[in-house]
């Protein structure tokens, strides 16, 4: 198994969720084991360096990637969803995307002050998500260690963003899109 592989198991979906997007489509990936197990080992590998206490996974694909990463590395998982998702009482922050200003959420017990945090998701498109990822993992008094991805669309510059916003933050992806 290589990236090479790995990235032909992306299927690009033009005109999705609206026209002029081209729509990383994870599936396949996910579906095929070799490829699957090759992610996780890659994204795990990376987060073991780092020497977290907590994995955090985004709602919603993040998690395919977020919960195998915490069992492998024997650690616990917490998680980022929309707001209104979560029963308990929250902390939230503005997370605007490429396609809408959403709010995400977490429990307000999720992170215990000082905890290292890696911060897992699918994809790093303008890295406005991730900062907002970011942003509430040091609300809740963390300390965010790194955010991993399969997929960065570099083009959109999300990287540059999440280093001018959080340069102590390291960030790590294992297929990087051009355009």
């Amino acid at each position: 198994m290589n990236i090479e592989r790995l990235k032909d198991r992306i299927y690009e979906v033009k005109d999705f969720p609206k026209p002029g997007i081209g729509f990383k489509d994870i599936s396949p990936l996910v579906h095929d084991a070799a490829s699957f197990h090759f992610a996780i080992d890659k994204l795990a590998a990376w987060a073991k360096k780092k020497k977290p206490d907590v994995i955090i996974g985004i709602e919603s694909r993040g998690y395919l990637f977020a919960a195998p990463v915490a069992r492998d590395l024997r650690l616990g998982l917490d998680i980022i969803r929309k707001k209104g998702k979560l029963p308990r009482k929250t902390v939230g922050v503005r997370a605007p995307n490429e396609y809408a200003v959403e709010y995400f959420e977490m429990h307000e017990d999720s992170i215990q002050p000082g905890q290292r945090v890696v911060i897992i998701d699918d994809l790093i498109a303008t890295g406005s998500s991730s900062i907002s990822a970011i942003e509430l993992v040091k609300l809740l008094k963390g300390e965010p260690l790194g955010f991993g991805a399969v997929v960065e669309l570099s083009f959109l510059k999300g990287v540059a963003a999440i280093k001018k916003a959080f340069p102590e933050v390291d960030i790590f992806s294992l297929i990087q899109y051009q355009e």
